[in-house]
């Protein structure tokens, strides 16, 4: 009986420990699901469920951008063509998807078998070009992937390619030297071949030396027009240099440190958002998991603003681009907590739609201190999806109404921004589209009519105000980069025959393709196109784009990440310096921005708060090989005085988002006037909400004044100390000065390090 009793004993006290053991793990997962480091919102996790079954429908040879799985789908049908002209397609298409899938070796052989093809099928003559040039790209593309990925520096695919930048493997290159040389002894005049072969040559150190005289793109072209200074490529230091598709960027402050941090998106169904975390001492932690975030997938550009108010900075995620069909994807608004976590509330906020789409604005239209969303989709053929305007309830919720408000825009729109070019108080909206004349609706206010107090009224006016143009375009932006008070317009164009147009623009050579235009505010409702005097009447090809005060001179600069998802496509992403509001300056080469990857979001800001703002882009194209690392160039600063100004809504919206600021300072010459309204920037990029304004030579300022668009009212502030961060409460008798620390960037090795391009 008594052993009995004393295993009867040792089974309780075995109990015990278990039931113990059970209630411990209980309590810990309960402390770690309830914790900020495991948490995600139910938004968050149903929106994330639906991108994933949405990632799962669908035929992936009804979606261009799914290039691994067509590859695979169409190898299996090559054997089961029936005649020569099947062939020949399957062929031919088998060999364009695993060029972008990035399997560019296989590309290689497959186009081997192409070229016995339409030898056979006698028409080999009629595709020797694109053959040709489909082989030098994915020579081209072997150099790239076993140097500028697989052997990354910060000289990679800077043009012109020189010291790091030169590749150690040069199979690829010579291959493709090889090729470009034969195919233009027998056409010579073929510009994307020569542009080819200058690229090639640059990446074996013998450009210029080397290239044939007659087909040779002389270094000349490609200087600058003024030495900015080399702005280092500093990402790898930062950690912030991880490889991905396009993508957009926000740098702002989202935990209200004072600090601005980084969020980031990959347009992959299934790509990963990334927010990253300012540590204050020149690095950056990924705190992705711990904000609720896992599971945020896709997009191609991402805005912010604090939508409801409360003082955080929330941000909306735009989805489905250039897909058509397979485009139907919604986009979700991402509510920042306060606590370190972000929730999904798309749906709950009114929100949810599907519709293919790249850009949006925030904007208060109504001026009732809400900030409202105008989303700009893409319609095209059958596939009708109208923009969208929002209207902020202030409740935490939307209501759709652009047909009421004259704004429900049908076009393969690419770019939309706000911002009040006749300065009667209400932002207006300008809107960017392919193949159709863009638009301009000026905010006429309230309709007249009491049973709807919430009407509004937009009238299209682009054609009186002359700036419909270009009929092909893409970015676009509302700022003063004259300094008159009034804000212009710069929209850039976005349609080439091929990359030989890129050549000929450099060389002085006439072409087709679409070109940018700067149009300048009449001040009378009307613009005037200064774009040639500017010396702006260029083709870019640009994509991702922002602006920013390169020098802190006071005149805002611009950068143009260029390319489209054609992987010939390979053209540098260009700064232009802005003189004094005069034209602008070609500062691509001596600043070293001259990246020949994909340039998508862009973003200006003062990182490490010496006062200079630093550049953010977001690389890659769309195809899903066509992966590159992000850079982040180092602002080595220029001499100048500048201020750093935070504007918070209280009657107005609390981003303070349209707010205008006007600083006079003293100089040598007398007195100055430097503007800015407060957003974050250019359509396909997101800098700052908070303000950096360069001072150029200043003496003094002499007085900062806010204009309050809700409540109409102007803020004035005399005597001002510059090189100073400053936030100002709207209604406030006082500016308050932010003390932030200043820290040195961490330069790193500059070398390869591994990433994960999520799929």
């Amino acid at each position: 009986m008594r052993l009995n009793y004393e295993k009867q004993s040792q089974m309780k006290c075995y109990a015990n420990i278990c039931w113990f053991c059970l209630w411990l793990v209980l309590l810990v997962r309960f402390v770690l699901a309830d914790s900020p480091a495991h948490y995600t919102g139910s938004g968050t996790r149903k929106m994330s469920e639906r991108l994933q079954e949405i990632a799962r429908q669908g035929d992936p040879m009804e979606n261009r951008f799914r290039n691994a799985e067509r590859a695979d789908i169409l190898r299996l049908r090559l054997p089961k063509a029936t005649n020569a002209q099947e062939r020949f397609e399957i062929q031919s298409s088998l060999c364009t998807e695993l060029l972008n899938a990035g399997r560019s070796e296989e590309c290689l052989v497959e186009l081997e078998r192409l070229e016995q093809v339409l030898k056979e099928g006698q028409v080999f003559d009629l595709n020797k070009q694109l053959l040709r040039v489909s082989q030098a790209i994915a020579w081209l593309r072997i150099g790239e992937q076993e140097n500028c990925l697989t052997n990354h520096n910060v000289e990679s695919c800077l043009l012109p390619i020189q010291g790091g930048g030169i590749h150690k493997a040069q199979r690829g290159s010579r291959g493709a030297m090889g090729i470009l040389t034969n195919f233009l002894a027998e056409v010579p005049d073929d510009l994307t071949s020569r542009w080819l072969l200058n690229i090639a040559y640059m990446t074996t150190g013998e450009y210029p030396d080397k290239v044939p005289s007659r087909w040779l793109i002389p270094p000349p072209a490609f200087a600058s027009d003024y030495d900015i200074k080399r702005f280092p490529d500093v990402s790898a230091g930062l950690g912030l240099d991880f490889d991905g598709l396009a993508g957009g960027v926000i740098m702002d402050d989202f935990d209200g440190d004072g600090y601005l941090d980084l969020v980031n998106s990959a347009w992959g169904a299934l790509d990963q958002l990334r927010y990253r975390h300012n540590n204050r001492d020149g690095t950056f932690t990924e705190r992705t998991k711990e904000a609720g975030l896992i599971g945020v997938f896709g997009g191609l550009n991402l805005i912010q603003a604090d939508y409801n108010n409360d003082g955080h900075l929330d941000f909306f995620i735009l989805r489905g681009a250039w897909s058509g069909a397979a485009g139907r994807v919604p986009d979700s608004l991402i509510r920042n907590n306060g606590n370190g976590t972000f929730d999904d509330v798309t749906e709950e906020a009114g929100l949810l739609a599907f519709h293919p789409s790249q850009t949006a604005t925030w904007f208060d239209y109504n001026n009732d201190g809400w900030i409202d969303l105008y989303i700009g989709n893409e319609s095209q053929g059958r596939e009708i999806h109208r923009c969208q305007l929002f209207r902020n309830n202030g409740n935490g919720t939307f209501t759709e109404c652009a047909a009421q408000a004259g704004v429900a825009v049908i076009a393969f729109v690419k770019g939309v921004t706000s911002g009040d070019y006749n300065n009667d108080g209400r932002p207006d909206l300008y809107v960017s589209s392919l193949a159709k004349p863009n638009m301009l609706f000026r905010n006429d206010g309230p309709r007249a009519d009491p049973s709807n107090p919430h009407g509004w009224k937009f009238t299209e006016v682009a054609r009186m105000a002359k700036v419909q143009e270009p009929m092909h375009s893409f970015p676009t932006w509302f700022w003063d980069y004259d300094n008159d008070g009034w804000l212009d317009i710069f929209v850039s164009g976005y349609n080439i025959d091929h990359v030989g147009d890129i050549a000929a623009d450099y060389l002085g050579l006439p072409s087709g393709s679409e070109r940018a235009r700067l149009y300048r505010n009449n001040r009378n409702g009307t613009f005037s196109d200064v774009t040639q005097a500017a010396k702006l009447y260029k083709v870019l090809l640009t994509m991702g784009s922002n602006f920013g005060d390169l020098d802190n001179d006071g005149f805002p600069d611009m950068y143009l990440g260029t390319g489209n998802p054609d992987l010939v496509t390979i053209v540098p992403n260009r700064m232009f310096r802005n003189a004094e509001g005069r034209f602008f300056q070609d500062v691509t080469t001596s600043g070293g921005f001259g990246h020949l990857q994909k340039g998508h979001g862009i973003a200006f800001g003062d990182i490490d708060n010496d006062g200079d703002q630093d550049i953010y882009e977001d690389m890659g194209g769309a195809f899903t090989g066509d992966v590159y690392r992000n850079v982040f160039f180092e602002n080595p600063g220029h001499g100048n005085h500048w201020i750093s100004v935070k504007l918070e809504g209280r009657k107005s919206n609390r981003s303070a988002i349209g707010a205008r600021i006007k600083i006079t300072a003293i100089t040598a010459q007398g007195e100055r006037t430097v503007y800015k309204t407060v957003n974050s920037g250019g359509s396909f990029g997101a800098s700052p909400l908070r303000q950096a304004v360069g001072l150029g030579q200043a003496k003094a300022i002499k007085s900062i004044e806010i204009y309050w668009p809700t409540s109409g009212t102007t803020q004035v502030f005399n005597n001002v100390e510059m090189d100073q961060f400053f936030s100002i409460r709207e209604g406030g008798s006082e500016m308050a000065r932010t003390e932030l620390k200043t820290f040195k960037l961490s330069r790193g090795h500059g070398g390869h390090t591994h990433h994960h391009h999520h799929k």
